[in-house]
């Protein structure tokens, strides 16, 4: 499978063969839908935390004798069905949200939505981005020139989730330049998850050469 290779300029400078193991893989949405809430599980921080009755102060003694009152038998202010008293069910710091997910399964799944992608023309290649300074004018302009790419138009102008752009190294002044971008996500290609993409209408791979052989060797 042949792609377009760009530059930074958004000036076509050759091709690149694809995987199809990587770049060819089937639809797959219940994979894809299971790795997904698999990761923002693991992601919850579970700090939302309610006290039970056993946890509220107060509530030694038994509110007023069990008969003879005309009122309803109680055994403690601390019950939750009085105001100020336990929560019944409530979240607990000590809950573990956390759901086991093999590698095999995060590959595929980040391999499924990666091929997805490449039939809807959101993904390109670019052969290499850097900025002379960590500026976000630099980083602006790129985004202008990236945009004449065809079918990313909307690269420059989409202000919600627009680009996941993945580096195949780490490049200080390209991070920095892109960061304050609320539109934008810079990271590496070994990191790009199936929540990068699915999360972004376009992806951008620089590097190709390296980063396609990165992404190949998630699975072995």
């Amino acid at each position: 499978m042949q792609v377009k290779v760009y530059n930074q300029k958004g000036k076509e400078t050759g091709s690149i063969a694809l995987p199809d193991a990587v770049f060819g893989a089937p639809k797959n949405e219940n994979l894809l839908h299971q790795v997904a809430v698999s990761m923002q599980s693991n992601m919850r921080a579970g700090t939302a935390h309610t006290k039970d009755r056993s946890d509220v102060a107060g509530g030694g003694r038994k509110p007023w004798r069990q008969k003879g009152t005309g009122r309803a038998r109680h055994g403690s202010i601390r019950s939750p069905i009085w105001k100020g008293g336990g929560v019944t069910h409530g979240p607990r710091s000590e809950k573990d949200y956390g759901k086991k997910i093999n590698k095999k399964m995060r590959a595929k799944a980040l391999y499924t939505a990666l091929s997805q992608k490449l039939r809807d023309g959101e993904i390109f290649f670019i052969d290499s981005i850097s900025l002379s300074e960590p500026k976000t004018k630099l980083a602006l302009n790129v985004l202008a020139d990236l945009s004449n790419i065809p079918g990313a138009k909307e690269v420059g102008s989409r202000r919600k989730n627009t680009l996941y752009l993945a580096l195949g190294e780490k490049n200080e002044n390209t991070s920095r330049g892109f960061r304050n971008f609320g539109n934008v996500e810079i990271g590496g290609v070994r990191n790009l998850n199936v929540l990068d993409v699915l999360n972004n209408k376009y992806v951008i791979i620089a590097n190709p050469e390296e980063s396609v052989k990165t992404l190949e060797a998630r699975i072995k």
